[in-house]
């Protein structure tokens, strides 16, 4: 069996020709420069190379699943690759769900729970006994209905089978939200303004286009029903009829409860009219909650469940004197604890029945708590979730596989991961390691490489200055390797001395305060963000700082009637705008690419428009648009790509046979600029791109902002569906500041530095404080001591997750926070402070 994997002539993307060997049944990590080639080399060399024979060995084979460009690959083991894109998107979706840990929970509560009689009111557990024979067809196949007797007073009633213990079935789930634990309401202020006429736009989600083509239908049924419907009234003016029609249409009963003895047609004037508030509604229901208007909805806790999700029946029963729905509401540190005092207190009976279970459930537990995110409740929802919670999430998963010789490829497991909690991270990897597995990581933490046995280091720059194996062995041996760029980092910051000098802004002497914050887990508390400063926001994760931040601060600057969770935010007034980039998916459109989104392809299609070969062929702006009928390739519709179903496998997506990947016509294709055609310019990265588009284009600017970010390394092609959760961040933060004011704007940032090597961190960092020089405010949550320790002042939230967090910890400038005796990120932060800078 062979001990290493070896790679030879590896060519994809910007590798260059390397050959390379990586040990097997170790932990490897990864590192280089932010677009060195890292992910290059793990994802679409080897991880693809694996499918491919994979796929080859199921008698799968295709022309068109492109090899990836590399001579050979040898010794590869089946692959595993656990990125940091959360894929389930259900609002149904709960942690509790895709861990399994509530199935389990169910089968514990069927079989234990104590539940009150509702004759009597004595509590019992109903057993096995009890039950009574019949058909059914329930869960696993049990029974649905079978009756028990109370042993108190002999009243029957009815036995709660697995099913009703979950919300996501008619038995358990609370009628009046359906399980989703809360109810959603339209808020009518943001659809409609009271002030305006229909002319002048008070339905505030509808364009010119469709005002106009409405406008004709709304008049037509007034004079229809005998009444006037005037576009130029204020809506405030508008009558009970008026305002029936416009809100949900000529088919709706409160329309018609107006006209009891008219039959109402279908169509009025030409076209049919729905309603604005029945459309809304019908468009929130097809998408599930996606639609683009889901912003004008508002969730409240669920009157009857109050969030429960659960039937009361079903909350009644309890297990160790907690309900199902409690547990579900605990942060899994908390709900362990539950688990093991459970599991010593059962009775043999008991034990016989559930013991092997609750100790598996007991275990998988712990992993998750290992890997740093026993701050999650059960219930959490996984849209909600980080990249890095998410991937830390399936890895915890993976563990209880018991798998061997498999090849786990992750990708920077540590984001979003506070320095406290790394090292149980690394040690649920080297247990995966243990097995009998080689685990591969691409990282940029200094602790993660210090725990590997083997550390590959790519660069030494990014794009076409990267993709070489430039240092390889123990972090230590890197350090003596003159070409390895991690090893020069780290071999300078340890040969300095600190300088102490440093000095800290005084900010602009206004404040943006938070009165009584509660939201979540948070205390009661009571903070201040200095105005015209560069602030960290730190904590473990889990210790509230995102609510405080962006469900609060972002929230309330933005409409003082979103704000809640706390009594006021005060200092506003002295604010001109807010910029809030989260790590949120940017887009999930396969067509939203680095160059649609950040606008530069408008530019990039009029250049090649207006060269004199495009001219003579009658080629438009329209024809290089690989989103628009004309010049692109419709086999795959411009996509480059086309679907492939893989039947019991995921789904894959292959390089369309008739362009060859190229997305346009050959006649589009034959119009170049210094010999690159559209096709090539989408290809290039971003840096490689400003020769070919400096001077001419008038995106000069955003070019050089993706590229100051540290993003030069994109593809204008890459779609953003690829882009990591900082990655997507930064790409926001560079379209931002292309639009650059002259008012004091507060930025609002979460964990900016995610994805960055040390060195561009430092990039990174000269342009936040390029912000803050011009006078704004700018606020990051972070985790990164090398950002936080060069911030002017720093908020540390906690001194715990979830409920054991939510408080003040320490505030001040780095050092003060780093004098903090209760503070965590102190701890870290005073030997981050005695570094070089």
């Amino acid at each position: 069996m062979s001990s290493e994997i070896v790679i030879r002539g590896a060519r994809e993307n910007n590798l260059r020709n390397v050959t390379l060997r990586i040990p097997k049944y170790k932990l490897v990590v990864l590192t280089g420069p932010s677009g060195s080639g890292k992910s290059t080399l793990a994802m679409d060399t080897l991880q693809r190379e694996c499918q491919r024979q994979y796929m080859e060995s199921m008698g799968m084979t295709s022309d068109t699943i492109a090899k990836p460009k590399v001579d050979a690959i040898i010794g590869l083991s089946p692959s595993i690759s656990v990125g940091q894109h959360v894929t389930n998107r259900n609002p149904r979706s709960t942690v509790g769900t895709i861990t399994d840990i509530h199935t389990y929970l169910r089968v514990i509560y069927e079989k234990l729970g104590e539940r009150p009689c509702p004759n009597c009111g004595k509590r019992f557990v109903p057993g096995p006994d009890g039950e009574a024979a019949g058909p059914g067809d329930g869960e696993d196949g049990e029974d649905m209905q079978p009756a028990v007797k109370c042993p108190h007073c002999g009243v029957g009633m009815e036995r709660l089978t697995r099913r009703y213990f979950s919300y996501n079935t008619p038995e358990g789930a609370c009628e009046e939200c359906g399980g989703l634990g809360h109810t959603v309401t339209l808020n009518m202020e943001a659809v409609f303004d009271e002030e305006k006429s229909l002319r002048n736009g008070c339905v505030t989600i509808w364009y010119d286009v469709i005002a106009k083509y409405n406008l004709p239908i709304l008049k037509a049924a007034g004079e229809h029903y005998g009444f006037t419907f005037d576009a130029d009234l204020p809506l405030k003016e508008y009558g009970a009829v008026q305002r029936d029609l416009l809100y949900y249409g000529v088919e709706s009963e409160a329309f018609s409860s107006h006209f009891p003895d008219v039959k109402l047609p279908k169509s009025v004037g030409g076209g049919k009219f729905e309603g604005v508030v029945t459309g809304i509604w019908r468009r929130y229901k097809e998408k599930g909650g996606e639609s683009g208007e889901s912003a004008l909805f508002l969730e409240e806790t669920c009157a009857v469940c109050h969030g429960a999700r659960l039937k009361e029946s079903v909350r009644q029963v309890t297990v160790g004197g907690a309900a199902i729905s409690d547990i579900s509401s605990w942060a899994l540190q908390d709900a362990l604890g539950w688990l093991q005092r459970l599991m010593g207190e059962l009775q043999p009976e008991a034990r016989e029945m559930v013991g092997s279970l609750l100790h598996d459930l007991t275990v998988r537990t712990e992993r998750i708590v290992a890997v740093g995110l026993g701050y999650l409740s059960l219930s959490r929802q996984t849209v909600s979730l980080s990249g890095g919670e998410a991937q830390r999430l399936r890895l915890a998963s993976i563990l209880g596989s018991g798998l061997t010789g498999v090849l786990y490829i992750l990708d920077e497991p540590t984001a979003g991961l506070h320095p406290r909690d790394t090292a149980g991270l690394i040690g649920v990897l080297k247990q995966l390691r243990d097995l009998g597995n080689t685990v591969l990581v691409i990282e940029h933490d200094v602790e993660m490489m210090q725990a590997a046995d083997h550390v590959i280091d790519m660069g030494p720059g990014a794009g076409s200055f990267g993709g070489r194996v430039v240092g390889e062995g123990t972090l230590a041996e890197l350090m003596d390797t003159p070409d390895s760029v991690t090893g020069a980092f780290l071999r300078e910051s340890s040969g300095m001395t600190a300088d102490l000098s440093r000095q800290r802004r005084p900010g602009n002497g206004r404040f943006l305060n938070v009165h009584d914050a509660y939201e979540r887990n948070l205390k009661h508390i009571d903070v201040s963000f200095p105005l015209g400063c560069l602030t960290a926001l730190t904590g473990v994760s889990g210790s509230g700082k995102s609510t405080l931040l962006f469900d609060l601060v972002a929230a309330g600057g933005r409409d003082e009637q979103q704000r809640r969770g706390c009594r006021s935010i005060t200092g506003f007034g002295g604010i001109g705008g807010i910029v809030t980039v989260d790590q949120s998916p940017i887009g999930r459109m396969s067509r939203s690419n680095v160059a649609t989104y950040t606008d530069v392809f408008t530019a990039m299609r009029s250049l090649y428009a207006g060269l004199p070969e495009a001219k003579r062929a009658g080629l438009t702006a329209k024809h290089f648009s690989f989103n628009t009928p004309g010049g692109r390739c419709e086999h795959c519709q411009g996509l480059s790509v086309v679907p492939m179903d893989m039947f019991f496998l995921p789904g894959l997506e292959v390089r369309c046979p008739v362009c060859r990947g190229k997305r346009f016509k050959e006649e589009v294709l034959r119009v170049t600029c210094n010999g690159y055609s559209i096709s090539d310019l989408l290809n290039m990265t971003v840096q490689e791109s400003l020769p070919l588009l400096q001077g001419r284009i008038k995106m000069d600017g955003q070019i050089a902002l993706l590229t100051e970010v540290g993003l030069g390394y994109l593809h204008w092609g890459q779609s953003v569906r690829t882009l990591s959760g900082g990655e997507g961040q930064r790409i926001r933060l560079a379209k931002e500041l292309g639009g650059k004011t002259k008012r004091h704007t507060l930025y609002l940032l979460d964990e900016p530095s995610t994805g960055l090597h040390p060195r561009d961190t430092r990039q990174l960092l000269v342009l936040l404080n390029k912000l803050v020089d011009a006078g704004n405010t700018v606020i990051v949550v972070e985790h990164n001591l090398d950002m936080i320790r060069e911030c002017d002042w720093v908020v540390d939230i906690g001194p715990e997750a979830g409920d054991k967090g939510g408080e003040v910890v320490a505030a001040g400038t780095p050092e003060t926070v780093a004098a903090a005796a209760a503070s965590h990120t102190g701890r870290f932060l005073k030997k981050a402070l005695a570094a070089p800078y």
